[in-house]
This record gives structure tokens, sequence and C-alpha cells, in this order.
């Protein structure tokens, strides 16, 4: 019989502590949207939050936005005011809506936001860079240099950049070797904790160090735009972007291309399984103190008793098309080689009570995580690492470890019982 292969990590980490891209839409149940709103076909090529076009000169911005009445691109480009050129159109879908751009400087960035039926302002949910009026002031110049302003007195709320030419990282360690999954010896590394300085570029200077203590394999804690400065990164936000309180989108590339020169596997720390009030999806669907009952993505109640925030319902095909673009996207411009997905139990849409409810067989959550494995594996077969914080039912554990899944199984106390030679 195959046996349950189980990820565990080193003892030492319990003390070392210390707008994008993707292809088809995805289509919801049907929803309503306001009869006298005309529908224009989406251009071809266009593609979730920015498309480029012209060499930067021009840009198709879109939003997935069902049941909406009007939609609105306000940004840098027209000072922030709503004009009749920069209304956005319907898609026949009668979900997307989209505007195209033009006369755009393909090196500047620019700052952007859409405004939903005249009163609600929110980011893009794809953007790769968010400007926050309540905390990046307190970004040091060192760990982000020529951070774009925040547009006060224009517009209020988190903000949006795109821009056509962005700075590439040129990737040098283009043959790493990750590896084995029965092989791993894994630091998880808090970004905020690890050094004084809390950023890619300090940390980088710590590598030989880590390398000493025999790890091969480095978890980022959330990296991923979360709400505020210091935190361990568990509320994101903006699941494109890359947090700024610890450096660049090229300083995180460079960070992991220098883990691979030196042999160190990186996985990211994914959070899917709730988000907060900061994030735009949750904003674009709010019913006074919780999710509307006709959002693409939240439950409006969580359906499970360990949930924070709010809960995402994972049997939405908003929501499957919504993660499966985030991993792409960090699969493919950040060259990772693996995720551990937070509190993977929790996606579930059967309503549980206590663990013991949680932790049953549920064939609906075994499906959604073979489905992202799969599709996981579609873009990189060759030993990408799926983790799971999951302790559910040992029978659907053996599921998703046959599947290829490796998964969390808390000996870290008997691991730590070893390190201090209690071996009896």
């Amino acid at each position: 019989m195959k046996k349950i292969s189980y990820l565990f990590f080193t003892g030492l980490l319990v003390l070392l502590f210390s707008c994008k891209k993707s292809g088809t839409f995805p289509t919801t149940e049907p929803t309503p949207t306001t009869p006298n709103v005309p529908t224009y076909p989406l251009p071809t090529g266009a593609k979730d939050g920015v498309t480029f076009l012209n060499g930067g000169t021009s840009a198709i911005v879109t939003l997935f936005a069902p049941s909406k009445s009007s939609v609105y691109l306000i940004g840098d480009f027209n000072d922030w005011q709503t004009m009749p050129a920069y209304q956005m159109k319907l898609a026949p879908d009668g979900n997307t809506w989209w505007v195209q751009i033009d006369n755009l400087n393909p090196n500047t960035e620019y700052a952007y936001q859409f405004l939903v039926d005249a009163g609600l302002k929110v980011a893009d949910p794809y953007c790769e860079k968010v400007l926050d009026p309540n905390n990046d002031s307190y970004i040091s110049a060192v760990t982000y240099p020529g951070l774009k302003a925040y547009p006060t007195g224009k517009t209020t709320g988190n903000v949006s950049v795109m821009q056509a030419n962005q700075p590439v990282y040129a990737w040098k360690n283009l043959n790493f070797s990750r590896p084995a999954k029965d092989n791993l010896v894994v630091y998880e590394l808090l970004i905020r904790d690890f050094t004084t300085e809390h950023s890619y570029a300090s940390t980088l200077q710590k590598l030989d160090y880590l390398v000493s203590l025999g790890i091969n394999a480095i978890e980022l804690m959330p990296v991923t735009e979360f709400e505020g400065n210091l935190s361990w990164g568990y509320n994101v936000s903006y699941y494109f972007a890359p947090d700024k309180y610890y450096g660049t989108k090229n300083a995180l590339q460079n960070f992991i291309d220098e883990c691979h020169g030196r042999g160190i596997a990186v996985i990211m720390d994914m959070v899917f399984n709730h988000s907060f009030g900061q994030s735009p999806m949750v904003q674009l669907y709010f019913d006074g103190n919780k999710p509307s009952s006709n959002s693409p993505w939240f439950n409006v109640d969580a359906k499970h008793p360990y949930n924070v925030g709010y809960d995402f319902n994972h049997e939405s095909p908003a929501t499957k098309y919504f993660v499966k673009a985030a991993i792409k996207h960090w699969m493919q411009q950040y060259k990772v080689d693996g995720f551990r997905f937070d509190l993977s139990k929790g996606f579930t849409q059967k309503t549980s009570t206590d663990d013991a409810g949680m932790s049953a067989y549920d064939a609906s959550r075994i499906a959604i995580w073979k489905e992202y494995n799969s599709y996981i594996k579609s873009i990189d077969p060759n030993n990408f690492y799926v983790i799971l914080e999951h302790f559910a039912d040992a029978t659907e554990e053996k599921v998703l470890a046959d599947d290829g899944m490796m998964l969390w199984n808390n000996i870290n106390y008997n691991m730590n019982e070893a390190t201090m030679g209690w071996l009896g």
C-alpha cells in the first residue's frame, strides 16, 4: 500500500522566526445587470487587469464586476476625473468592464482606480503594485528606492499602478535542480523579523549562514501585498503584488535567483482561504459588515469555525479562475519552487461548527485540491512542491498524497524533543 509522505520542518524554525495576465475570463452563475447598459465586444487579446498595446502607448484595462451599473477608470492620465472617454464598456458576458486608454508614456508609472456605481473606489485586483495612503510613508527609501508618491488630494483609498516598460530582471541561475521532496530541510522565514532592515536585500546577505545550517529550502511567510506593514502576512489583499515593505519586485526576484544559486529552493506561503476588508474583491460586494450574497468570490458567512476575515467560496468558478491566475503569475514571473497553502482544510463549502465536522472526509474539497494540483503540474511538472496545511481525515489526506501533494503532520513538538536530546 502506498504510504502518505508527510513534510516536516527542521526544529530550527521554531526558534529562528526572528496586474495581471491570464486567458479566458471566468464565468459565474447568471447575475442581474442593468438593462440599459449597452454592451461592446471585448477587444481581441484583452486580459485581466492591464494589457498594453502599441508599444505601451495604449492600454486596455478590464474589471470583472458582475451586476454593477457603471464603472469609470480614473487616474493620473485624466487627473482623477470621471470623463466620458474613460467610462468603461460592458462586455457581452455581462460581467467584464473594459476601456482603452491612449497617449501613455511607456516609461511612466500611472496610478489608477475604478469608480464603481458612482460611489466606490477600488484598486485593480490584478495589479502588481499598490500605493497605500496610510502605510507607504513608513517604507524606507533604502528598502524601496523611488517609490511613487500617493496622489494625495486627488482620491482616497488604495490605488493601483501600471507601467508598460517595467524594469526587467535578468535571471542568472536558470538550471536550478530542486531537492527531492523526501530530502527537504525547510527554514520558515519571516522577512519582517529576520533582519533589522526587514528587506529581501538584507536577508540575501544571510544566505551563507542559512546554508551553513544545512537547509536546502526556504519557505517565505506571505509576501503578497497585505494590510499594513507589520504583519505575518496572512491578511493578503492584493494577490499579484509583492508587499513593498520588504522591497521591490526585482529585489524579490533577485533573492529567489540567489537562493537558487546556493542550492536553496524557495517556497511561497499562499493565503487563499480568506481575505480582509482592504481587498477590492471584498469591497466590490459588501453588505454592511459581510460579503453580499451576489459576491462572485466570497461566502456571506464562513463555512467553518477556523475562519478569520471573509471566507472564499472555493467552489465558485470565479474563485477558481482567480486562484489559478495568481498561481500562474508567481510560478512564471518569480520562478518559485513550491507553494505552502495556508489552512488548506478551509477550502470547503460544507458547513461545520467544530474541528471534527470540518476535518471529515470532503469529496468536494478533494476535487478542488486535485484540480489546483493538476493545474500546477500543467505549468511546471518538474518536482514543484504543493504543500497543504490540512490536518483532515486520514483517508482524505491519503487521496491528496497519492496525487503528489505533501502534507504538514504537526510533528514539530516531537522534533523539538529530539533536538533537546529527549529521544526516549
